[in-house]
């Protein structure tokens, strides 16, 4: 046994003073007698009052010495030689990723708390020269302490630490670890975690030496892996999720749809050992907006599932935040392929034989075709090339006089637009439309118009795109944007497939915003001020639903749900790695190689401190007054 600080033990000289304060002149209590009979201890008292009388056996004093000696060594910090996992600058990398939320270590525990165990394990052993460096290791990896010997504050960090819900970014968590490998020569690195390190495995390499400590004990774990939402025209809303067993049986499971927080469905079903079973359902409630989905074990269920954050998923409906345009056509690859490209626009494809769709639509794209019984669609319009006369215009004359061609200054729906060096071959002239603003003319009349007439939104371009060179250039998809964008300003916001925790939500607001509101599942607020074009929100660490709503003072704009899920095949595949491969070597669980210190002193103090309450007891019982017993006298009853 050793001491770190051999100097505490200084302390044993207060022992002197302590002797002789009991070899010094005594003090006796003052106690009331009923008689002089205890006069005879007059002498007794006499020789206990004489200074420096020789000592006797005393039980306070011997309790008094040995908490002295236990505090003088508790002070000196006693420790012995033990095996340790690593000495020098060591940086100690704890997982706090979604899979150490698993609940199979024993009794329950989780693989963090047990995480927790090994990290406190490996500071006890620290000897005095030694340093730490605490990371935890999530999606954005977190240094909780930085290059100390302080074993007080590296123990409350690690009691302190959170695991996560999200993917463990691992290439970043060694990059930072590789920091404090400058000009140091006893480096090395301690990975506390279940082994799954993703595209760190592929690091070039990895400075100093490596140490591995394997978490978990099993494999079995059933999650909800995909869910998505989508509805086509004249059908019914679809759900597709997708479940995956990571564990080696056969599961059991019930899965159950709420939407809008009601019980849609709960069913049955089993999914193969390490297989997925796709499903689909056909009949989901119109104009729904969300839709939550959970995975538990039946009552008589065989396997177990250790992790329970991938058992629940959320969609939002696929028309949420973004526009709805049918296009009703013969077939233009041109329009077809600007629609796909821009962003916020679901665009469907209409059967120019059969009646328009009953389903409301956002804005309605005719391309050469007209309904056959002459009647518009109740909506926004985008007409390209009518070929016959409406209530709102009349189709003129074909005129090839498309010279000179001058775009609208200072309009909106011109931004950017530059007809130039844009060719057209032909295009029909029209009338009847004073309602609309020429935003393209040439000198046989206007190519492209746009106006509000009766209510809606109506543009028209008078020309057949194939007459002209105009989807060759990048002109065409700059005046799709504007007009899309003057029919139904753009969402702020593009998540259609919900986002991964951890993942950054891009938020687009439009001019007259002020303010962007989010709201997370727990009900917690964060405003966003517009202070640029495009603004990013990252608090995504709950899984869930979460409301953006766009502000403009206190006036709501437009508001949306975007949804929040694992989704993760790292964390949801639980099964512990005996090993770990990193920098193209494979590194083995550790063994302990190292030479450490193990401190004892806090057993010392609490040794310390039930002698103390020994000596009190002691002392108390000593400072009562003994009770003289005495019998009562009775009368005796008068005899009779």
């Amino acid at each position: 046994m050793s001491f770190l600080t051999p100097l505490a033990l200084l302390g044993l000289l207060l022992a002197i003073p302590v002797i002789l304060l009991y070899m010094l002149r005594l003090r006796r209590r003052e106690v009331m007698i009923s008689s002089t009979f205890l006069w005879q201890q007059i002498l007794r008292d006499s020789e206990a009052n004489t200074p420096w009388q020789q000592l006797r056996r005393n039980l306070l004093l011997l309790l008094q010495l040995l908490i002295l000696l236990l505090m003088a060594l508790a002070l000196a910090r006693p420790f012995i030689t033990v095996p340790a996992v690593s000495a020098g600058q060591i940086e100690l990398l704890l997982d706090a990723s979604a899979s150490m939320n698993a609940t199979d270590m024993p009794d329950g525990e989780s693989r963090f708390e047990a995480a927790r165990q090994q990290a406190l394990s490996i500071i006890d052993t620290m000897s005095a020269s030694d340093r730490m460096t605490i990371i935890r290791v999530t999606d954005v990896p977190e240094v909780l302490v930085t290059s100390t010997g302080d074993q007080n504050v590296l123990r409350n960090a690690i009691n302190n630490a959170q695991p996560s819900r999200a993917e463990a970014d691992w290439v970043a968590a060694f990059t930072l670890a590789a920091a404090d490998a400058i000009n140091r020569e006893d480096f090395s690195l301690v990975v506390i975690s279940d082994g799954g390190l993703g595209d760190a495995a592929g690091l070039p390499g990895v400075p100093g030496e490596v140490r591995y400590i394997p978490i978990g004990q099993s494999d079995s774990n059933q999650a909800i892996t995909a869910l998505a939402t989508r509805a086509l025209p004249g059908q019914p809303p679809q759900l597709f999720a997708q479940l995956t067993n990571y564990g080696q049986q056969d599961a059991e499971v019930i899965f159950d749809l709420r939407v809008d927080g009601e019980l849609f469905s709960a069913e049955r079903y089993t999914i193969p050992a390490g297989g997925s079973l796709p499903i689909v359902s056909q009949a989901l409630p119109e104009n729904f907006s969300v839709v939550q989905a959970g995975l538990t074990l039946p009552g008589d269920a065989t396997v177990a599932d250790f992790l329970s954050d991938d058992n629940t998923a959320w969609a939002v409906s696929s028309g949420a935040g973004s526009r709805r345009a049918l296009l009703m056509s013969e077939g233009n690859l041109f329009i077809e392929q600007v629609l796909r490209s821009l962003p916020g626009i679901e665009a469907f494809r209409g059967d120019i034989n059969r009646p328009l769709p009953t389903d409301p639509y956002d804005v309605y794209i005719l391309d050469e075709w007209l309904p056959a019984d002459g009647v518009l669609p109740d909506g926004d319009l985008l007409i390209i090339a009518p070929p016959a006369s409406t209530t709102l215009f009349n189709v003129g004359a074909a005129s090839e006089q498309t010279q000179n061609l001058t775009v609208a200054p200072n309009d909106p729906r011109t931004t950017f637009l530059d007809f130039g060096d844009v060719s057209i071959l032909r295009f029909n002239q029209l009338s009847g439309v004073d309602w609309a603003d020429v935003l393209v003319n040439s000198d046989g009349g206007p190519l492209v118009l746009a106006g509000e007439t009766d209510g809606r939104q109506v543009a028209i371009l008078t020309f057949d795109v194939h007459d002209s060179d105009l989807p060759l250039q990048i002109t065409w998809p700059i005046l799709m944007s504007n007009l899309l964008e003057w029919f139904t300003p753009r969402a702020a916001f593009s998540a259609p497939e919900g986002l991964r925790i951890g993942q950054s939500l891009a938020i687009r607001p439009p001019f007259e915003a002020t303010t962007v509101r989010v709201t997370d599942l727990a009900g917690t607020i964060r405003d966003l001020v517009v202070d640029r074009e495009t603004l990013s929100y990252a608090d995504t660490e709950l899984p869930g639903i979460y409301q953006v709503a766009i502000l403009n003072g206190e006036q709501l704009i437009q508001s949306a749900p975007f949804a929040v899920n694992l989704f993760s095949p790292i964390e949801s595949q639980i099964a512990p790695q005996p090993s770990i491969s990193l920098s193209g070597n494979v590194i083995a669980p550790t063994v302990r190689d190292e030479v450490g210190q193990q401190e004892f002193w806090p057993w010392v103090a609490l040794l310390a401190l039930i002698v103390l309450m020994i000596e009190w007891v002691v002392y108390q019982r000593r400072m009562q007054v003994p009770t003289v017993f005495r019998p009562s006298l009775r009368r005796r009853p008068a005899s009779g």
